[in-house]
């Protein structure tokens, strides 16, 4: 059971963490109109590292929801049950929905992502190096969410979770 204790860990790091990646890629959005039209370059690198920073950020707030209980549920009903019937609910959801799913996506892409990382691809129309971690950040979406899953499956729900 510890290992479960320091992966739900380890995940709510990677969360806290990749909060801030909003800040850089609000700011990069925003530099693109100035760079291009009024010093006349860089705007290419700044949508390409917005590229990679947006993959990133999408890649962990899936798993972010989740926890949150934020995600897409059909609340509607669910609300009436008891917490214990909501949270075997999550165990089934995680069990038969999210841990097959997220297990075939890092499956299936391996050929793709492999390719990518070992031939560190660059982003086809600039040139500019890094594609390769929009692709892997594929894994970083499947893993987490396969981390999440046996979290919801394993351990008690949290204080709060109703």
């Amino acid at each position: 059971m510890a290992w479960l204790h320091r992966l739900d860990r380890l995940t709510g790091q990677i969360i806290a963490a990749a909060r801030w990646l909003a800040l850089p890629l609000i700011l990069l959005l925003f530099l693109q109109w100035p760079l291009r039209d009024l010093v006349g370059c860089c705007s290419r690198e700044a949508n390409d590292l917005g590229q990679i920073i947006f993959a990133l950020f999408v890649a962990v707030s899936v798993t972010a929801a989740t926890r949150a209980g934020t995600q897409l549920a059909s609340d509607a009903l669910a609300h009436r049950f008891s917490a214990h019937t909501r949270h075997r609910l999550r165990q089934a959801a995680a069990t038969l929905a999210v841990l097959p799913w997220a297990s075939f996506i890092f499956i299936a892409s391996k050929p793709i992502v492999l390719a990518s990382l070992l031939g560190l691809e660059a982003f086809p129309d600039s040139y500019n190096p890094g594609y390769f971690i929009i692709k892997a950040t594929l894994w970083l979406l499947a893993l987490l969410m396969i981390a999440q899953a046996f979290l919801d499956i394993f351990l008690p729900p949290r204080q709060g979770d109703a």
